[in-house]
């Protein structure tokens, strides 16, 4: 059976109070629950954390992360 073809934002919908992995600009990852976002891309994080190597180097709480820094999002 074929699945129904999803626009983007549905993704991101069906992903609201989910933990994502975010890949941003620069070489950084971010993980947090997803509380939101806009056209635009922007998220909204909570209990976002930056990770190296799988691991947490530095925790942030609830965060905005400017849409065009983001080049993906992920399940988490």
């Amino acid at each position: 059976m074929m699945s129904t073809p999803q626009k983007p934002f549905d993704v991101l919908v069906q992903a609201l109070n989910s933990t994502v992995l975010v890949g941003i600009k620069g070489g950084h990852t971010l993980r947090g629950k997803l509380m939101g976002f806009d056209p635009h891309v922007n998220l909204v994080l909570d209990e976002a954390e930056e990770l190296k190597d799988g691991e947490v180097i530095r925790r942030y709480g609830r965060m905005v992360v400017r849409g065009d820094s983001v080049i993906f999002i992920s399940p988490g």
